[in-house]
């Protein structure tokens, strides 16, 4: 395989969800690898839940990060991790 589709590979490999364990459209959690879920504080996650509430209300779909907790995720988010 080529180095994109490994990458696609890994990605899909991960396990994506919400906190909640619902469905991100209807939540509006943050829809990340278990992982970094994992990793985040019951306050960081609130706050990215927040940002991305707030950007969908908005009529965003994709909305950043706050900045602290995009850095913190970062590795999990890469494919292969």
């Amino acid at each position: 395989m080529r180095k994109p589709q490994q990458s696609l590979k890994a990605w899909t490999q991960q396990k994506w969800r919400t906190k909640s364990g619902k469905r991100s459209s209807d939540t509006g959690e943050r829809y990340l690898p278990e992982a970094a879920i994992k990793a985040l504080s019951p306050a960081e996650y609130a706050r990215t839940t927040a940002a991305k509430r707030k950007g969908k209300a908005k009529g965003k779909q994709f909305v950043a990060q706050p900045k602290g907790v995009s850095k913190k995720t970062r590795p999990y988010r890469q494919a292969g991790k």
